[in-house]
């Protein structure tokens, strides 16, 4: 039995996660091997278990155990860190009633299902009425949750907690000029790069040989995790030990999937870095998506793009698909950083990825307040793309239907890709400037990476605002510039 206060709202809180961490099983079974006729019952068994976490969630017994821990001294630091995230959760929570946390379980389920068929077909009037009721539930929540300056604030804040909407919104005008700049000049650069140099034939059994290796040169524990195949690639964590990754094939490109697996491998390390004695517990959760999405990104580009990455992978991959025994290393490496414009995010080069970002943002923002309707989203997709690309997506699956997160009611979540993007660019800096890191990872060794990255980050849980991380690992909160001194140097030169 639990001897204090605390050790009981612990021992209660873990119990809410085991429900929740069961409904994550569900889910990534959904996305990955359940059949289709399955859905309506899956629908109806995740709607219940978040249901009942949510009653324990916000239910009296939890509000009597924080308000006991509360009146009580907590001399560990790292439970009193808990105890303050601990009670921000609970007054968000608290003030979403049941009914519509199993409204909108039940929705997500129907709504994932409805836009895979609608983007199959690259028809928006399929997802659009479960378009509409994702973002009324988000509208409802958001009213409910309460907001400083807009509702957008309240969703944000899921994602990255103490982040307000005017504060991303300064930051990415403030970006626009500087990523439109580079984009352009990266893009007429690569217009002197072979578009289809590495085009060519590969299973996807021999993609999936060299994409387990690379994952498990970088750290991924696969006892702790595995790969599998799905529509849109993600990372989940279904336990303390159980973190699942997912990727897509594309048998002409092996890097589609390559560095999908990169990316998500880089959520992977994240997770499996948490201090497992806490899984449940803030301190034992991943603090933000800017943070997360710094780690996938961090491993994705920064180091799977790089000559040092390929000067190892190259060779492997040429024994694997020999045809690339014939293209040169210099090649390579300008075919895997070529920039061109795109309509996929998940397929954008790093030149031109923040614009996708910046596009998402604000159709979101203007969703979620209200002053665009679901009705008109296609057509404020293709006039933002065409002012940021100077070219229209020549259909819905190219443009408002390519991902997932509305669909799961993921509003507010995309601001986080281009954070993690600038809090990856600090972090991999602030790391090279250790002469043993820095050596390792010209001889491709990523281990004293990974280890810093643990120190720095991993260990810390969410208890910390990201901030706080970005402040304890760097010395200085996010600053956009490392990001463009590396697109610079990276696609401008």
């Amino acid at each position: 039995m639990p001897s204090t206060i605390y050790d009981q709202l612990c021992a209660t809180v873990r119990e809410v996660s085991l429900i929740r961490s069961t409904e994550s099983t569900l889910s990534w079974d959904q996305e990955t091997h359940m059949p289709d006729k399955a859905l309506a019952f899956r629908a109806h068994q995740m709607s219940w278990l978040s249901g009942k976490a949510h009653a324990i969630a916000t239910g009296r017994m939890m509000q009597k155990l924080l308000d006991k821990a509360q009146s009580t001294k907590l001399r560990d630091p790292k439970a009193a860190a808990n105890l303050k995230v601990l009670v921000h959760d609970f007054q968000r929570e608290a003030k979403i009633p049941g009914k519509l946390v199993v409204e909108e379980s039940e929705s997500a389920s129907h709504a994932k299902h409805a836009w895979i068929e609608a983007r199959k077909q690259s028809d928006f009037a399929t997802f659009a009425p479960h378009l509409e009721k994702m973002l009324g539930i988000a509208q409802r929540k958001a009213d409910l949750w309460g907001y400083a300056e807009e509702p957008y604030d309240a969703l944000l804040e899921t994602y990255e907690r103490g982040t307000r909407t005017r504060e991303v919104a300064a930051l990415f005008a403030k970006l626009k000029p500087d990523l439109t700049q580079i984009a352009r000049a990266a893009v007429e650069r690569g217009k002197s790069i072979k578009p289809n140099l590495l085009r060519g034939h590969y299973p996807v059994a021999k993609q999936q040989t060299l994409n387990a290796e690379i994952a498990a040169s970088i750290g991924f524990d696969f006892k702790a995790g595995r790969i599998d195949t799905t529509t849109h690639p993600f990372c989940t964590t279904l336990g303390p030990r159980d973190v699942r990754l997912t990727t897509r094939y594309d048998e002409k490109d092996f890097t589609s999937s390559l560095f999908g697996v990169l990316h998500e491998a880089g959520h992977g390390l994240y997770e499996q870095g948490l201090p497992e004695s806490d899984f449940g517990l803030p301190s034992g959760r991943a603090c933000s998506l800017g943070i997360h999405e710094s780690q996938s990104r961090l491993w994705e580009n920064h180091v799977g793009r790089s000559r040092p990455f390929w000067q190892r992978w190259l060779p492997r991959a040429a024994e694997i698909f020999p045809h690339l025994r014939k293209i040169s290393l210099e090649d390579f490496l300008a075919a895997v950083t070529r920039a061109e414009y795109s309509f996929i995010r998940v397929e954008a080069d790093e030149a031109t990825y923040d614009l996708h970002i910046l596009l998402r943002f604000a159709i979101e923002r203007r969703m979620v307040s209200g002053k665009l309707a679901v009705k008109d989203v296609p057509e404020a997709w293709n006039a933002e793309f065409k002012e940021l690309f100077g070219m229209s997506p020549p259909d819905a699956a190219h443009g408002c239907l390519q991902d997932i997160h509305w669909s799961m009611g993921g509003l507010g979540y995309f601001a986080t890709y281009t954070l993690g993007n600038l809090n990856a660019a600090q972090l991999y800096a602030t790391a090279l400037r250790q002469r043993r890191i820095a050596s390792a990872i010209e001889l491709a060794d990523y281990a004293p990476l990974l280890n810093w990255l643990r120190e720095k980050v991993h260990t810390h849980g969410g208890a910390p605002l990201p901030g706080e991380i970005m402040q304890g690992a760097t010395g200085k909160p996010t600053d956009a510039r490392h990001h463009l001194k590396h697109l610079r140097e990276r696609f401008v030169g």
